[in-house]
């Protein structure tokens, strides 16, 4: 049974195993470079619901070639960066050879004789890029949604197409499904799920379809609680510090230690010290403290000038520390108080030029 085949009888098997689909994508051990190089499709993830769930994904049609202008990409996939030096390699081979793989395809209901694209999103491009004008297609049923998010997930994973912050949000699109509910509800939950292993309650599954996201992970073959600490914080960073992580350029643990830099032109300095001279984790941080140390004394001295050149800034200061004594609890405390009062005495004598 071919690789098509095999990827359509998963989308219609209950459940999707994360064996069942290796052996769909590693059953053409024995084909070709060229032909192995094609079949490593590059298959996109929706980051919403797409798909009809009562749909059985069957096979419709046999090969038929369409135009390309009548597939529509799916707007909301999770892989957006294509490499392109890749891509106009794949290009050359088809515009040579032609698409050796179909693209699997479903009928819009609503724009009959257009089709949302499947499996192929590679393919698709690469076939713009060497002059095509049409595809060979195979036509199935519109697949379940939540099979079919499982199912890209861990072929991508498989082949290693997903850039750590596509297979997140494919990741978080998979459990926003599953769950039915948003995205954001669903990272909130995650991190009450950590929130209460930090106070040492153990007791996650204590949280309303925290079984459900454990399970949902591990089918993946992902610790949900690694999935917290180490991906999720993805989602924050930077472009500046997003852009090489996509381009597959720096690894994103790297790339998280970089971020703590709070100064663009500095994080953007170690970014590219950190590609060009694969520098470790040990010495990011290194650079990092060393980085955190001058900036000190350069904020400390630029302080003290400013200090010199502007008096209002001491009544500022001032006005700051009066705010903040009057919600301190500083005045239960007997030593506390007597030290204040000695301090003000020592400042109210410069004042009055007595001292």
């Amino acid at each position: 049974m071919g690789r098509f085949n095999k990827l359509l009888s998963a989308l219609q098997s209950e459940p999707v195993e994360a064996e069942q689909l290796s052996e769909a994508v590693t059953s053409q051990s024995d084909a070709s470079a060229l032909d192995d190089s094609l079949t490593k499709t590059q298959i996109t993830v929706p980051a919403k619901p797409q798909f009809d769930p009562s749909a059985t994904g069957e096979l419709l049609s046999d090969r038929i070639v369409v135009s390309r202008e009548q597939i529509i990409r799916d707007p909301y996939q999770v892989r957006k960066y294509f490499d392109l030096d890749k891509l106009n390699g794949l290009a050359q081979t088809i515009a040579e050879e032609g698409v050796l793989e179909d693209l699997a395809v479903y009928e819009l209901a609503d724009r009959p004789g257009y089709y949302q694209l499947v499996f192929g999103e590679r393919r698709y491009r690469a076939s713009g890029l060497a002059g095509l004008s049409e595809v060979p297609v195979r036509v199935i049923a519109k697949p379940d949604h939540k099979k079919l998010l499982k199912l890209q997930l861990i072929e991508n994973k498989h082949h290693e197409d997903l850039n750590p912050i596509e297979e997140v949000e494919g990741v978080l699109a998979l459990l926003s499904a599953e769950l039915e509910q948003p995205v954001e509800a669903v990272i909130s939950l995650l991190r009450q799920m950590d929130n209460d292993i930090r106070r040492s309650s153990h007791n996650v599954m204590g949280q309303p379809n925290a079984e459900a996201v454990i399970r949902s992970l591990e089918g993946l073959n992902i610790k949900w609680r690694s999935f917290v600490l180490n991906q999720l914080p993805l989602l924050k960073l930077s472009e500046d510090v997003l852009e090489p992580i996509r381009q597959g350029k720096i690894e994103y643990t790297k790339a998280l230690t970089i971020a703590r830099l709070p100064d663009l032109a500095q994080r953007q300095q170690l970014l590219q010290e950190a590609m060009t001279q694969n520098l470790s984790i040990r010495s990011i941080r290194e650079r990092i403290k060393a980085a955190d140390l001058a900036g000190a004394t350069s904020v400390g001295a630029l302080a003290k000038a400013a200090l010199v050149q502007d008096p209002a800034t001491y009544a500022k200061r001032l006005t700051q520390l009066g705010n903040q004594l009057k919600k301190s609890q500083i005045w239960q405390n007997r030593q506390k108080r007597e030290q204040l009062d000695q301090l003000l005495q020592q400042i109210e004598m410069l004042v009055s030029n007595k001292a």
